[in-house]
């Protein structure tokens, strides 16, 4: 056999690439209490007969919609079980974009032997409503990326699952959850909206850089070997995705370096892996603005440059204790301590590094530690020094 397939399933760093995948739901999921929270809120009362719910998510690329809407339907079924039993059907629209589509798409997650063929919209949606009453369901319809379904097929999907029930005695059949990358409320006809309801819109926000580190932290538990990687080079995958906010930045760059390292036979994930990755994806940061920087500013960018080529993070304290080898290096006098942080602070604003609050490692003290997720440090060394040795 090929030697060269040994390295399948050899588990060097990962263990599982399930959690790897962004479409992965964990069982906790990170950085969205509130929104859940917020959603409990708008289904208050859906565990009693003849109750029904609507909720609008939209948000930037990334920021967690889906796994949203999924987490919430996922525990909602569960917490419904002994009282109120209940069927999530999740259908992409960018993928099914018309009306037929998306129905025969909700229908078949109830019942897999539906025909195909031969059904109008409106059979399916009263075969539908059949069926539910029947089985003693509640289906929460879960309507991804819904902006594609509006744009090429309209509304009218929408306006007949909102109203099922309106013609029969029974209410309660179908909940709705949209999801949407843009605001679609004034795509909308007044009848829909008002049915929809404007305070039932929820919009998320892009992840904060925090907020990325315990996502990131969660899935390198779930998918890595523990020893192949620490908290630090967690932060500067976080940073590294910081700017765009997108969880499947963060995701992709976290089993992107950890791939990296399986193919170079390694069983632990080094900056280097992250940051060759991170300098790869578009930015709106010239390298060339570095040689504009002052000479105090470009010695101290150089100092930390030379640690951050080894390790993910360096603290202000030994910022210091290397610009003043540099200097010496050099022969330039040094600048003092506030000089030094305004210079840092200024590397920090540019976007050449990232800042985090921690502990000095020696009690209870407090301290920055700075990292360089989005450049290579030892480009920067080479560039800075070519500099200094002309």
């Amino acid at each position: 056999m090929a030697s060269y397939l040994d390295r399948i399933g050899a588990g060097l760093v990962i263990r599982d690439p399930t959690p790897l995948e962004y479409e992965f739901m964990p069982n906790e999921l990170k950085g969205r209490d509130t929104e859940l929270s917020r959603l409990a809120t708008l289904f208050s009362g859906i565990h009693r007969p003849g109750v029904s719910r609507q909720a609008l998510l939209t948000g930037p690329v990334g920021s967690g919609k889906t796994v949203t809407a999924r987490t919430f339907g996922r525990d909602l079924e569960r917490h419904l079980a002994p009282t109120r039993p209940l069927k999530v059907a999740r259908v992409n629209c960018r993928s099914h974009p018309t009306m037929p589509q998306v129905l025969q798409r909700i229908i078949t997650s109830i019942d897999a032997r539906h025909p195909e063929r031969g059904f109008g919209s409106g059979e399916i949606l009263q075969s539908l409503r059949r069926q539910l009453i029947g089985a003693g369901l509640h289906l929460l319809v879960i309507l991804d990326e819904v902006d594609h379904l509006v744009i090429r097929d309209g509304a009218d999907l929408i306006y007949q699952l909102l109203r099922i029930d309106e013609e029969h005695e029974a209410t309660g059949s179908i909940s709705l959850i949209m999801i949407s990358v843009e605001p679609i409320l004034e795509r909308l006809e007044p009848s829909i909206i008002s049915r929809l309801g404007r305070s039932n819109a929820l919009s998320l926000s892009s992840y904060s850089v925090d907020e990325l580190e315990a996502i990131i932290d969660q899935r390198a538990h779930l998918s890595l070997s523990p020893a192949s990687f620490d908290q630090s080079l967690v932060r500067l995958v976080a940073e590294a995705a910081g700017e765009s906010g997108d969880a499947r930045v963060a995701i992709e760059l976290l089993g992107d370096a950890a791939k990296k390292a399986e193919d170079d036979g390694r069983r632990e994930l080094r900056s280097s892996d992250v940051q060759h990755l991170a300098v790869q994806r578009p930015t709106g940061f010239d390298p060339a603005v570095i040689d504009e920087l002052s000479q105090h500013c470009r010695l101290i960018l150089l100092s930390l440059s030379r640690r951050l080529k080894r390790e993910p993070e360096i603290s202000t304290g030994e910022v210091e204790n290397l610009y003043h080898i540099v200097c010496e290096e050099f022969g330039i006098l040094p600048c003092g301590h506030t000089t030094v942080w305004k210079h840092l602070n200024h590397l920090r604003k540019m976007g050449v590094i990232e800042g985090r609050h921690g502990t000095t490692g020696k009690g209870r003290g407090r301290t920055q530690h700075f990292s360089m997720p989005t450049l290579i440090p030892s480009d920067v060394v080479r560039r800075l020094e070519r500099q200094y040795s002309k």
